[in-house]
């Protein structure tokens, strides 16, 4: 298995790109679309790959960081999710987005994302709700999401949550508006109520 790849971009298409390594070889590597655009013509690049191997064909498909690598192999083991489906999904969305999304169940964001309907989405929310705190980075992250849906629950939050949700706001928009709250885990649902729509207002 190849594990990662060292070159530069030789090529780019809509859905690859050809990394050619100093010794003349070139690598078709399949990445996230929002990693893609990062990427320019000429420029040196390191990418993560996982080997997708089947009966007619292997791909390989490269990451820029260890945080989408783990999401996309993580996503993998979710029944029904290949490879494609799995980079349409962080080509759409942000770990950390797709992690809090999971978290909270909401439902309605990840059916947006492409190839997603609703069974599927009930599917990943079941058997990833459990293993997702591997894809967490920060300290900020776990104390956010146990205050979410974990042991450290906090009422005043999911109260905050149903009033913002009532107002019209999807979970995907709420939560991070809601973890950039200073001290959000000591304030009351109405402060936090207010305090958010202040957010929102400045968008």
């Amino acid at each position: 298995m190849i594990g990662s790849v060292r070159g530069t971009v030789a090529y780019q298409a809509a859905e690859y790109c050809l990394i050619e390594t100093a010794g003349g070889v070139g690598y078709r590597v399949f990445m996230p679309v929002s990693q893609m655009r990062t990427l320019s013509m000429g420029q040196e690049v390191r990418v993560l790959t996982y080997t997708s191997v089947r009966e007619d064909a292997i791909q390989l498909y490269g990451f820029l960081t260890q945080q989408y690598y783990d999401l996309f192999a993580l996503l993998l083991s979710v029944s029904g999710i290949g490879p494609k489906v799995a980079i349409g999904i962080l080509g759409a969305a942000r770990p950390e987005d797709f992690y809090l999304a999971v978290q909270s169940r909401d439902l309605k964001m990840l059916t947006k994302l492409p190839g997603i309907g609703k069974k599927t989405a009930e599917r990943m929310v079941l058997e990833l709700k459990d293993k997702i705190g591997t894809l967490e980075s920060e300290e900020n992250d776990r104390e956010f999401a146990a205050a979410v849906s974990g042991e450290g629950k906090s009422e005043a939050i999911n109260e905050a949550m149903a009033a913002l949700a009532a107002l019209g706001y999807s979970n995907s928009e709420i939560l991070p508006v809601l973890r950039k709250i200073p001290d959000y885990g000591t304030l009351k649902r109405d402060e936090l109520i207010r305090k958010a729509l202040q957010m929102f207002a400045k968008k």
